[in-house]
């Protein structure tokens, strides 16, 4: 009815700006100062609408306009700062990006959403940056809200994409990213990652490929080249880590397995098989005390059956490790016979005995007649099958009422060598001695 009337346009923008659908109020508000120039309302909504869509620098110039007209209006002045506020938001969060500091990204765009909070770009970035930082739902819900109001939006389904991909969900991400590259063929990043994620998938496949058929160099080159993709990508990685930790393991390299496993979970302290794979290498290194706490670590998440088991038996391999090695002390394997276990004894018993080394110093003398009396205890415990078991087993030996203090090695060394008349080293020459029973 008054299609010139510039106020009308200006109430009307003001409404949509309340329902708001600030796109459309800005549509009104711009048609309200053509109409009128000096219609400082009108600058001054077009000027909000700009904000809230995240045009900064337009807004600016909006808020000096309605300055211009009247430079004490107090809503103009206060809506000018924010404005400015807004661009140096930007800027800082332009360098925080650049920096890697995404946290510090999210701080500046959830301060500048304040101000334009119908800004998708800000959205965008921020969502960006939360994937970036592991937060994957926050991430999607934002990219998802962008999507509910504009489905064909090139950046939030690359956000969603990007979600999808850093959860190890690869070939949904790649779909995503397609999607994205379909609304906007040059959009560089998505571009960057589904490139990303499809040569992660391959390299990943090839080698799962190789390490089932047991080819497990090719495996190794697989799983490192893959690694080398995309560093970025912290859950696939770990996993990739962990892979290429079995493949080490399979290799019998097992300190560039548990460093494998190790990097798995620094990346993801969550990642349970690779907690598991660590122990293992553990154990088969002897560094029980590592072990357990590994395995402590898993069934504090995972209270199985299993778990318990793996934890029970690292916890008695440490306790036995930290007794004497009975087995070590006589020089023979654990599955050793009885008669190799006798020859050992033989063979170190008079290695060690005192009368042979009665000329040495007395630090000496003192080292050898504790070796020979070790080698006492060995055999004592070696040579009686049920207190082999019970030694074997992880048990206390002391339960067996054998207190290991108060035995006699040289009663044990008569005993094996027999004899009624007792028996002494004789020297031969310089350094040669030969055992004669009397």
């Amino acid at each position: 009815m008054c299609p010139k009337n510039a106020s009308y346009y200006g109430n009307r923008a003001a409404t949509l700006m309340m329902l708001g659908r600030f796109q459309e109020a800005l549509g009104d508000a711009q048609q309200s100062v053509r109409l009128d120039d000096s219609f400082v309302r009108g600058h001054l909504r077009e000027g909000k609408c700009h904000l809230s869509l995240g045009n900064a620098m337009a807004a600016c110039r909006s808020f000096q306009r309605a300055l211009d007209l009247d430079h004490k209006n107090t809503q103009a002045q206060q809506e000018f700062k924010n404005a400015h506020a807004v661009i140096e938001y930007e800027k800082i969060a332009e360098t925080d990006f650049e920096k890697r500091d995404f946290r510090k990204v999210v701080f500046c765009m959830d301060r500048a959403l304040e101000f334009a909070p119908a800004c998708h770009r800000f959205k965008i970035l921020k969502a960006e940056c939360l994937a970036m930082l592991g937060r994957y739902p926050e991430a999607q819900s934002v990219a998802s809200d962008i999507l509910r109001m504009d489905s064909t939006n090139a950046d939030a389904l690359y956000v969603r994409g990007l979600c999808l991909y850093y959860e190890d969900c690869i070939e949904k991400a790649v779909q995503f990213f397609v999607q994205a590259l379909r609304m906007a063929p040059d959009h560089e990043k998505a571009c960057v990652a589904c490139r990303n994620a499809k040569a992660l998938k391959a390299k990943k496949e090839d080698g799962n490929k190789a390490f089932k058929e047991g080819n497990y160099k090719l495996a190794y080159e697989l799983y490192t080249e893959a690694l080398g993709i995309d560093p970025n990508n912290i859950k696939t990685n770990a996993k990739l880590f962990c892979n290429r930790g079995t493949v080490n393991s399979k290799l019998r390299k097992l300190d560039a397995a548990i460093k494998d496993c190790t990097n798995a979970v620094k990346l993801d302290d969550t990642y349970i098989k690779a907690y598991l794979r660590r122990a293992q290498c553990y154990m088969d290194t002897e560094q029980y005390d590592e072990a357990v706490r590994d395995y402590e670590k898993v069934y504090q998440t995972e209270k199985t059956k299993e778990h318990k088991q793996l934890l029970k038996n690292a916890q008695l391999e440490l306790k036995k490790s930290k007794r004497k090695d009975y087995y070590k002390i006589l020089g023979v394997d654990k599955n050793a016979s009885e008669d190799e276990i006798k020859k050992a004894y033989r063979k170190r018993a008079l290695m060690h005995h005192p009368d042979r080394h009665s000329g040495a110093s007395a630090e000496v003398q003192k080292e050898e007649e504790k070796k020979f009396k070790e080698v006492g205890e060995a055999f004592t415990i070696l040579s009686d099958p049920k207190k082999k078991t019970r030694y074997d087993s992880g048990q206390d030996l002391d339960e067996e009422g054998m207190n290991m203090g108060d035995f006699d090695a040289n009663n044990i060394f008569k005993a094996f060598f027999g004899g009624p008349g007792g028996f002494s080293f004789e020297a031969s020459g310089p350094g040669n001695f030969f055992f004669q029973f009397g």
